[in-house]
């Protein structure tokens, strides 16, 4: 999924980073609800903590990746080399730091110039890992904790990306990335995002002595885009299903997401006819090109079977999927495929597949990414696609007397921007 770091508390930062245009060959082509609720408002931050050494504080929040390491996750919380070293030699004094499990969060505290100054890791929702600078050195320690738990609610304005509107609200990448995935089916953040879009968001925050340790789900979400209102409320049945319905009571799980990458941007469209730049000539591009970094990751738009996995002609590294029905789905110039990934295997809707590259015929790192209606490529973008199940009939009053209380919160969000807007 889409990676990059953030300065969570102190400060808000509007990432900036460049792709490259390329374009390719293809042949023809963990929680119970909890019922606490408190009303948050956005507040004006102070300016990042000075310190004597005249280096600012910031705490950063990253999600830890399947197989990673403690070296190379400080790494990516910002940590400078020299600091690593002594820090995972510390980290020794516990086994869960050399067994981080993939999917949680670690928040650090790191200054501007790399040096770590407390991490915080909770391998369980019950146990907190920290590891801390003590006398010029690190010292790990291991807590049993009851976090404390809030719901906290955020609203902001589309002025360019998403996440830099989500980072001026104050709002964690991670709750950002949800409100886009849950969102993805009916907006397209490549193209319909437009200034003046704006958003309010309910989420869960921990927090262990009065320090943030966690962000938890999110629990409703509004989005206008162009001025049309979408609205999610997350809901759990009480067999254990859970999901995101609109007020309505309707999945917001779409049977297919409209994108494989939540976040990048369109390099070449499907089309008949189009110039291309290896083989110099005009050909079909019966596909959608999107262009990103290399080894970005790369999701399945719908639950599937693998058909294919292997390298395949101007294509490269080419996974095929086949979903429900007639429809399958094709990714092209893949640098690598997701471990484990075999014909046969089955997979989950927005699980990672793959990841970017340009293997095969290629000008430079990019998706191409086809949408198969029995065998024949169509554009995705153009298609109308089945939904998901709605809600079920038996729980429909129990959805409504959960929904009820969120939804007024959604209200007083908007209002209250719009009345600080006047």
């Amino acid at each position: 999924m889409f990676q990059k770091k953030r300065l969570i508390l102190f400060l808000a930062s509007i990432p900036m980073f460049g792709v490259m245009a390329a374009f390719g060959l293809a042949p023809d082509t963990v929680t119970e609800r909890i019922e606490q609720q408190v009303w948050s408002q956005p507040i004006d931050l102070p300016a990042p903590a000075l310190t004597d050494s005249g280096t600012f504080d910031f705490w950063r929040e990253e999600r830890i990746g399947s197989a990673e390491t403690l070296p190379h996750l400080l790494q990516r919380l910002g940590v400078a080399q020299e600091e690593i070293a002594p820090a995972v030699s510390a980290g020794r004094e516990t086994k869960a730091l050399g067994h981080l499990v993939a999917g949680r969060t670690v928040l650090a505290r790191v200054t501007s110039t790399g040096r770590l100054v407390l991490l915080r890791y909770l391998p369980s929702e019950d146990r907190m890992i920290t590891l801390q600078r003590v006398n010029g050195g690190f010292k790990a320690q291991e807590l049993a904790i009851k976090p404390e738990v809030r719901h906290v609610t955020r609203a902001g304005t589309v002025q360019g990306s998403l996440f830099g509107a989500t980072d001026a609200a104050n709002v964690p990448d991670s709750i950002a990335s949800q409100m886009a995935e849950i969102f993805s089916s009916d907006i397209d953040f490549h193209r319909d995002l437009r200034p003046g879009d704006h958003f309010s968001v309910i989420y869960e925050s921990y927090s262990y002595q009065g320090s943030p340790i966690k962000t938890g789900r999110l629990l409703a979400a509004e989005f206008v885009n162009g001025g049309e209102v979408h609205r999610a409320l997350y809901f759990r049945d009480p067999k254990g299903r859970e999901g995101y319905y609109t007020p309505s009571g309707q999945n917001m799980r779409r049977a297919f997401l409209k994108s494989p990458m939540p976040f990048t941007r369109i390099s070449s469209g499907f089309s008949n006819a189009r110039f291309h730049p290896v083989l110099q000539e005009w050909r079909a591009h019966k596909g959608i090109d999107y262009a990103a970094p290399t080894g970005t990751p790369i999701r399945a738009i719908a639950d599937a079977t693998v058909d294919f996995a292997g390298r395949q002609g101007g294509y490269g590294n080419l996974l095929v999927l086949n979903h429900q029905g007639p429809y399958s789905t094709a990714y092209g110039h893949l640098s690598r495929f997701a471990k484990g990934l075999k014909r046969g295997s089955r997979v989950a809707q927005g699980e990672v597949v793959g990841y970017v590259g340009s293997t095969g015929l290629a000008t430079g790192p990019h998706l191409h990414y086809e949408f198969r209606v029995n065998g024949q490529q169509k554009n995705p973008l153009a298609l109308k696609l089945p939904n998901a199940y709605p809600l079920a009939a038996q729980y429909r009053s129990l959805f409504a007397s959960t929904a009820q209380p969120l939804l007024g919160r959604l209200d007083m969000a908007r209002n209250t921007r719009t009345a600080s807007l006047d």
